[in-house]
């Protein structure tokens, strides 16, 4: 087993999305293989990054010191339980990227004994800028850990997770998170249409405005406080829509919103 083969199970989007970013910081693709069972999936894998792709679980995982599990949750079952011999003899660390598949149901299928690091990255993973929570198991190392970490930094930026429960919070926060910026943007845009703007007009200036302020929180270094707070003058436009919002209970449907999300990231853990 070489601890430098990565094997893939499963060739998806985030999966290409990460074999890309691998390729793209200087990793060899002969080192990379997909386990893919579509063809044309496998075809389009190898012609555009240049790995290896197999139809099988079994074979890409062969000799491989990572892999990655990267197939729909309600497969997973089957697809660890088909890799459990191989599991049991090679002892690779395992990185599994399904939500709500827990470490200790992924060791279990396993055989047992297995190092597992469960992950939660989120859709802007897709174009290099994702958010990505990890938790490791009892069985990863600190190597192996650096392994997981450098594998997902591939499609953004990563934060560890210390209690296996709390990757509910992650998938409610960052996981569902895109999809909140959506609908602000479909609101917002929305907004300004009713109020007069074309929506070509009303579209460029909710995206750019949403791409700015998101650049000013990651590069100010300066809270989100701090920066709402320089930005909204006394008396005027911004503080009349500030109050607007907090008289409305935007806050307490955020905390709900998160909550809720964060109630069925367990209920759907545990089958519900």
């Amino acid at each position: 087993m070489s601890e430098h083969i990565l094997a893939f199970i499963g060739g998806g989007n985030m999966a290409r999305s990460l074999i890309g970013g691998l390729v793209a910081r200087g990793v060899a693709p002969e080192t990379l293989r997909v386990a893919e069972p579509v063809a044309a999936l496998r075809e389009a894998l190898s012609n555009d990054f240049g790995v290896g792709a197999r139809e099988s679980a079994p074979e890409a995982a062969d000799g491989a010191g990572t892999w990655v599990l990267a197939v729909k949750p309600q497969v997973m079952r089957a697809v660890c339980e088909s890799l459990a011999p191989l599991a049991q003899a090679s002892r690779p660390l395992v990185v599994s990227i399904a939500a709500g598949i827990t470490t200790g149901q992924i060791e279990a299928w396993l055989g047992g004994g297995q190092a597992v690091v469960r992950t939660m990255p989120n859709t802007p993973a897709l174009l290099g800028a994702g958010a990505t929570g990890l938790y490791a198991n009892a069985n990863v190392d600190a190597g192996q850990r650096e392994r997981a970490d450098s594998l997902m930094r591939a499609a953004g930026l990563t934060a560890w997770i210390p209690d296996e429960a709390l990757m509910d919070a992650v998938t409610a926060v960052s996981g569902s998170g895109p999809a909140y910026v959506f609908l602000l943007a479909e609101a917002m845009q929305a907004a300004g249409e009713a109020q007069g703007l074309a929506p070509d007009t009303a579209r460029t200036l909710v995206l750019q405005t949403i791409l700015g302020a998101a650049r000013m929180l990651s590069e100010s270094g300066e809270t989100a406080a701090t920066l709402r707070q320089r930005v909204t003058s006394p008396g005027g436009t911004t503080q009349a829509a500030i109050e607007s919002f907090e008289a409305n209970g935007l806050r307490r449907l955020v905390d709900e919103a998160i909550a809720a999300a964060t109630r069925r990231g367990r209920e759907l853990a545990q089958g519900g």
